[in-house]
């Protein structure tokens, strides 16, 4: 920028539309982030003793539970999640690995059945260097992808627009799962 443009201060106008998104701070400053790797202060260890209502819980199985993410990367992210506090994908026992897959199958015929998503991205982020934001706790992302989803707004702005209320997706989810597949 050149001496005699006032473009880039503050209150002058300029090419750029923003869209102000400070309910995300919290996220990054580090809200619901566990203080320390302990059960005690593990969300996805507290979310099973609530309501499912509060909890964002969908579903419950006998040894892992399906969540929403409260940090969603689209409208239905789903986490599967055991109730055990492990870490690692390698630490779960026999019958919580097959649990922790059908319900990540089921999840994602539950998101067809409720949204119909074009695709999925599954995955897993074990340790904080490998991108999990709460790596004491093993959780598996089920993520709706629909044409067009992704554009210059998470790129460029660093900002999601979502159509859908949390809280709406996770009832519309439950309603379905519990009627079964």
């Amino acid at each position: 920028m050149d001496a005699e443009s006032p473009a880039g201060l503050p209150g002058v106008p300029d090419a750029f539309q923003r869209l102000w998104t400070p309910h995300r701070m919290v996220y990054i400053d580090g809200e619901n982030k566990p203080s320390a790797p302990d059960e005690a202060s593990c969300p996805f260890c507290r979310a099973p003793a609530t309501t499912d209502a509060d909890g964002l819980v969908v579903h419950r199985g006998e040894t892992c539970y399906v969540v929403m993410n409260l940090y969603p990367y689209n409208p239905g992210h789903l986490l599967v999640c055991p109730y055990r506090h492990v870490s690692l994908y390698s630490d779960l026992t026999t019958a919580e690995t097959a649990e922790f897959a059908a319900l990540t199958q089921e999840g994602m015929r539950v998101l067809t059945d409720v949204s119909h998503p074009m695709g999925f991205n599954i995955g897993i982020n074990q340790g904080e260097v490998a991108g999990a934001g709460i790596a004491a706790h093993l959780h598996q992302h089920i993520v709706p992808r629909w044409q067009g989803d992704s554009n210059f707004m998470p790129v460029i702005a660093q900002t999601k627009a979502l159509p859908q209320l949390i809280e709406d997706a996770r009832a519309r989810l439950a309603e379905r799962w519990a009627a079964g597949s």
